[in-house]
């Protein structure tokens, strides 16, 4: 067999690559990947060895250096027949094998360890940054992620007796010349090693996304991470203070943790790191006491004692404004506000019935106020009451936007206030409550139970109070704790232990609403259009399904909050509505990541509407329906490979079962990956994405010449060029008889050629 030279940084072999030959290496070092681990092969390994039960690859390899090697077709069928003809050759792989399967458990033995260590380093040094903040008396911050992760339980693990029995096994198989009669052994031998090896393997993706996960709370490109936390506290404290030593030391650490991690961005944990050496060198001037001279409460009167502003405007009855205050004022003095001790829930719980009732009666007496007070519409659009809570310079931050948030209605982009202003003049009908009931339903349902009479009921229905307390009450409350993300540590009010960011990057505006949701639909033209029937007899046109593009609206909580909300896909029961869609007005999560997971479950939710009970009948194709069947029978299907199979199952469980979070997780990929050509679904999955959520032709353009698309790319433009020379035969008829083109009619024709 011929030997082959490949420059140093040669891909060999990919993962999920079909399985035709073994690779054995004459000269030179070759890097096997995968999911949580590499190790290295040198001269005499065989490239393979380990997937030789398989169809496909599970392990990417590489040169490392210059290397030469000699290939042999291979399928399983022909194991048995290389053992008996070429004994030589049964020994290198036999020899290989074990060499491979020790290296891949050493790294399952120290992924282990890892992810064991990192934990309880992440959990230290959150009892460390408490203490520190305790000790300083600052409000400590908590972290997206926190409140769910635990201690890693591997649901299947391996076997524990594997690392002894193939030790074992290693003793007595090699040195020993092989034989004609020991063919069959030694092919059990390789196949069974193959699928344990498999088997490790999956076990260490599992670490490796366990361990990916602490690693980005310790540093990520979000920001939303211990190393801010560390930091932000050290600038806050100053380099002289005490502790401030001690503080140093622990990024230190923290920075030599993150150094050599894989699955960090290097280029990221470099501008991080940089960027707070940078803050060091000037912390000399970096105090608390500069960092405020311009919100101090002379410059800005009308915050100080907001809450009694906010108090007297609502008119709240004397029990509920003292309960109020009394509890502001508790929870202010918690140095853990989200401690989750009986005692801080309690008070949590306590804030928020009072917010919401002191909400209410001061947004009904706005209505009927020609001038509203700042510090009032800062408690209506950010949740504000307090200056000491929120901290002296945001509240002047506040108090300096308000009267300029970057909202704009005409753009569909609302602050709750607007939103709610806009349900009482009647330009928006309320919003569904938890339990999908509108609030012409809600009120019937009022009348069927006896509450209220026929002429009652009509009255209600255009009650204009009315139907904004059923928005307060209802959706306005639910979302906002969603939005907020920490659904256990929630509190209404705005508190500067939630600021994880600066407040004016954070800020959410209808010019970053915009230009997220132009980015995708500059991938996914057709997220959101809706089909119609368009007929126009006089011209003689019969029924033409048009699609027509309505974009959602989208409301602003009045929060600091990490999650959005897609609240429902229609208004009532007309399918040519906008939906709705929340997210916090300071956002600290990922503007684009959050609006495209948004996009996503409506792509989901608007199938169902439009399929209804046969949302999941494979027998009705559709985007849910093939999604469903996709997911539902994955094990069976011939077309994934054990890897594919394998992430789809892990994949499912961090969905914790659901379909549609398994879809939406996808359909992200599809958005921010798939798009610009970087794969990372499988091409079951790929296919669905593509017939349901077709690129825009600017992307389909650059990817028609590649392999994983080319095929779809082709049944693609059979249909598309069906339907344009349709269009083309409808237009030249228009023509003949001297009718205009309706502009319905012309859109859909430009539609379909996005």
């Amino acid at each position: 067999m011929a030997v082959k030279e490949f420059p140093a940084g040669t891909l060999l072999v990919q993962s999920e690559q079909a399985i035709n030959a073994l690779h054995v290496i004459a000269k030179g070092t070759v890097r096997a990947t995968y999911p949580g681990g590499e190790f290295y092969l040198d001269k005499g390994d065989v490239i393979g060895v380990c997937e030789l039960f398989f169809d496909s690859h599970f392990i990417t390899y590489r040169a490392e250096e210059s290397s030469s090697i000699a290939s042999y077709p291979f399928s399983t069928a022909q194991l048995s027949g290389i053992i008996r003809a070429n004994p030589d050759m049964a020994q290198r792989i036999v020899t290989s094998m074990f060499k491979q399967l020790q290296e891949i458990l050493d790294q399952y033995e120290l992924a282990c360890f890892d992810c064991n260590n990192f934990y309880h380093y992440l959990m230290d040094s959150y009892k460390g940054y408490l203490s520190f903040c305790t000790k300083h008396n600052i409000s400590a911050r908590t972290l997206p992620g926190m409140e769910t992760l635990s201690e890693l339980v591997l649901e299947e693990d391996v076997a524990g007796w594997i690392g002894g029995y193939y030790s074992q096994l290693r003793k007595l198989v090699t040195g020993t010349p092989v034989k004609e009669q020991d063919a069959d052994f030694l092919q059990g031998l390789l196949l069974k090693a193959s699928q344990d090896v498999y088997g490790v393997i999956s076990v260490c993706r599992v670490l490796y996304d366990y361990k990916s996960e602490i690693i980005n709370l310790l540093m990520s490109e979000n920001r939303l991470d211990f190393f801010d936390l560390y930091a932000s506290l050290l600038y806050r404290i100053g380099a002289h203070a005490d502790d401030s030593t001690t503080l140093i030391a622990t990024i230190s650490t923290m920075m030599i943790q993150l150094e050599s991690q894989a699955s960090i961005d290097k280029n990221m944990y470099k501008e991080r790191v940089a960027e707070y050496r940078e803050h060091l060198n000037s912390l000399d001037q970096y105090t608390e006491s500069t960092a405020d001279e311009d919100a101090k409460p002379d410059n800005v009167p009308d915050i100080v004692d907001s809450m009694n502003t906010i108090l007297t405007y609502s008119k709240a009855d004397e029990e509920t404004a003292t309960a109020f205050r009394n509890a502001i004022n508790q929870y202010s003095k918690l140095t853990d506000k989200n401690n989750s001790d009986d005692t801080s829930r309690k008070l949590r719980l306590t804030i928020t019935k009072l917010f919401y009732q002191i909400y209410e009666k001061a947004f009904l007496r706005s209505l009927q106020e020609p001038e509203v007070p700042k510090v009032l519409k800062m408690f209506f659009n950010f949740g504000y009451v307090d200056e000491n809570l929120a901290g002296m310079e945001n509240a002047a931050y506040l108090y300096s936007i308000v009267d300029r948030i970057p909202s704009d209605p005409a753009r569909k982009v609302f602050t709750i206030y607007e939103w709610l202003h806009a349900i009482y003049e009647g330009k928006k009908t309320p919003s569904r409550n938890e339990f999908d009931t509108d609030y012409q339903a809600y009120v019937h349902e009022l009348k069927i139970t006896g509450k209220i009479n026929a002429k009652e009921e009509t009255i209600m229905l255009k009650d204009r109070e009315k139907q904004v307390l059923f928005e307060l009450q209802n959706m306005f409350q639910s979302v906002n704790k969603i939005t907020f993300g920490r659904i256990s540590s929630f509190c209404p009010v705005f508190s500067e232990h939630n600021i994880l960011k600066d407040l004016d990057n954070s800020l959410v505006s209808a010019d970053k609403v915009e230009q997220t949701f132009n980015q995708v639909r500059s991938v996914d033209f057709s997220a959101y259009y809706r089909d119609m029937i368009y007929t126009n007899p006089k011209l003689g046109i019969g029924k033409e399904t048009i699609s027509v593009e309505i974009l959602p609206d989208l409301i602003l909580l009045p929060n600091i909050g990490v999650r959005g909300v897609m609240w429902q896909e229609i208004e009532g029961r007309k399918r040519t509505t906008p939906s709705r869609m929340m997210v916090s007005i300071f956002q600290m999560e990922d503007l684009t990541n959050i609006l495209v997971r948004l996009t996503g479950d409506f792509r989901w939710e608007m199938c169902k509407r439009v399929q209804g009970a046969r949302w999941n009948d494979i027998s009705e194709a559709s985007l849910t329906s093939e999604y469903f069947d996709y997911i539902q029978f994955y094990k069976k299907n011939h077309d994934l490979s054990p890897d594919a199979k394998d992430k789809i199952k892990l994949n499912m469980q961090k969905a914790k079962n659901s379909f549609k979070e398994m879809f939406i997780r996808d359909y992200i990929s599809w958005v921010l990956f798939e798009g610009s050509g970087s794969p990372r679904l499988n091409k079951i999955a790929r296919a669905i994405l593509f017939t349901y959520c077709p690129f825009s032709k600017e992307i389909r353009d650059k990817l028609k010449m590649n392999p994983l698309y080319k095929d779809m790319m082709d049944r693609y433009d059979i249909k598309l060029a069906q339907k344009l020379h349709h269009y083309d035969n409808l237009f030249q008829k228009l023509k003949n008889i001297g009718a205009e083109i309706p502009p319905e009619i012309q859109s859909q024709r430009n539609y379909l050629g996005s």
